[in-house]
């Protein structure tokens, strides 16, 4: 009897650390470290930049900010000196994929690669991401047991990456985009997953299985999508019902929803569901613009993953199925116009990229993008740092540069409220009170 309760015990705290946001890992050095710097964004959202400071960091968070270039009384504590650099807070990509990054094999892997395969492929695009400058991602997509496997390894110092917000798989519906498309039939059955569903009570089942599964957030296909390999479109897939359905469902479990959205059907029943964020947004509206701001809804526009499709679709190095080739024509071009329209409607922009679509490491090049659909440089910066802090309920913990923060911050050489490409070329990234790169 002891040992049965001692494994419950185990599975029970086991459950619950599955369910528990990332935090922040301990610093294996520990001690005080003194981070000297020459240009400080702290705070994004003010745009202010601060000169000669050093950040005071004790373990993973900082415990103060003080002017001047300061070190420890009698030599002790740990110096960094970034006093030629450009600091600001950790990036933060609101939409990637770890697991896997679009190839010429990507649907051979689909069906070849065990969730072990997966989760050392995210362990890889882990780093790169974090190397890049990532310091939190959100992982809207991939097999529960492999990502939510390397978010907790990530979490407990096994692997370096960024902190992981994981959604596992996506809640989707028979047929649609998410599900498993293009393949024989007995194949397909397959591969099916649980958090397919049809019909709103079904739906809430999805939801709730995959909050019990460890979910920290619930990701949604609204509507069809470029990747899906089917000639289902790009319009809305769930009825009204079954949206209100995975929208209260999730909400009474505490979970926030994100719905991955190319139609503008889709994109309002989601937000008239009271959805809380959309991923892509590529055919919105006016209405549309009107339900955000009514709202308060975040949109995470993905710019890279429309810009990569488009170039791959036209190329001549075309991999793209036939089907997934016309949504790519069709889609790709038309989303640097939808921010634009977006940013001049006054819609909240939140940083993501879908990377895995893209490649990892490449995430900052987002920020171009961004600029040329009309956002300037600091509003870009604000979009992956205070923004997708708030669009993922995590402002304690990223976004910002202040004492009772993790030590989440990197540098770059240059000054990006001039030139944002500055970002595609960061020299220093720290998580955690933990140094991953210095050049």
């Amino acid at each position: 009897m002891t040992s049965l309760l001692a494994a419950c015990a185990a599975l029970v705290a086991t459950s619950v650390a599955a369910q528990t946001p990332a935090a922040t890992p301990v610093s294996p050095e520990g001690g005080t470290t003194f981070v000297q710097i020459g240009r400080l964004l702290a705070d994004p959202a003010t745009g202010v930049v601060q000169r000669d400071k050093t950040l005071v960091i004790e373990g993973n968070r900082i415990v103060e900010v003080r002017d001047g270039f300061v070190s420890g009384a009698g030599g002790e504590g740990r110096i960094v000196d970034l006093r030629d650099s450009f600091v600001l807070p950790g990036l933060i990509d609101s939409h990637v994929h770890l697991t896997g990054q679009q190839n010429p094999n990507s649907r051979l892997e689909g069906v070849t690669q065990s969730d072990v395969d997966q989760a050392f492929v995210g362990a890889r695009y882990a780093r790169r991401t974090l190397m890049a400058g990532f310091t939190t991602v959100a992982d809207l997509g991939a097999t529960n047991q492999t990502i939510f496997a390397l978010r907790d390894a990530v979490r407990r110092g096994d692997v370096p990456g960024p902190r992981i917000i994981a959604s596992g798989e996506s809640v989707s519906v028979h047929g649609g985009h998410g599900d498993v498309n293009g393949y024989r039939d007995d194949i397909m059955h397959l591969f099916t997953g649980e958090s397919i569903c049809s019909g709103a009570d079904d739906c809430m089942r999805a939801v709730r299985l995959q909050v019990r599964s460890g979910a920290d957030i619930i990701k949604i296909t609204a509507t069809g999508g470029v990747l899906s390999n089917t000639a289902a479109g790009l319009g809305q897939q769930f009825s009204d019902e079954e949206l209100s359905a995975i929208v209260g469902a999730a909400h009474r479990m505490g979970r926030q929803v994100t719905a991955h959205a190319h139609g503008v059907d889709g994109i309002n029943a989601f937000l008239r569901a009271g959805g809380d964020s959309i991923e892509h947004g590529t055919y919105l509206d006016d209405e549309s613009i009107r339900l955000f701001r009514r709202e308060g809804t975040w949109l995470v526009p993905t710019l890279m993953a429309g810009d990569f499709v488009g170039r791959i679709a036209s190329g001549p190095d075309n991999f793209f199925t036939p089907a997934q080739t016309a949504k790519a024509l069709e889609a790709g071009p038309k989303m640097l116009d939808m921010v634009r329209r977006a940013h001049a409607g006054g819609v909240g922009i939140a940083f993501g990229t879908d990377s895995g679509v893209s490649a990892h490491g490449d995430n900052a090049q987002e920020f171009a993008l961004l600029v040329r659909a009309g956002m300037t440089p600091l509003e870009a910066i604000q979009a992956a740092t205070v923004n997708a802090a708030a669009h993922l309920r995590i402002s304690q913990e990223a976004g910002r540069i202040t004492a009772g923060m993790p030590a989440d911050l990197i540098a770059v050489v240059g000054d990006p409220l001039t030139d944002v490409t500055e970002l595609e070329r960061v020299r220093f990234v720290m998580r955690g009170g933990e140094i991953y790169r210095a050049e």
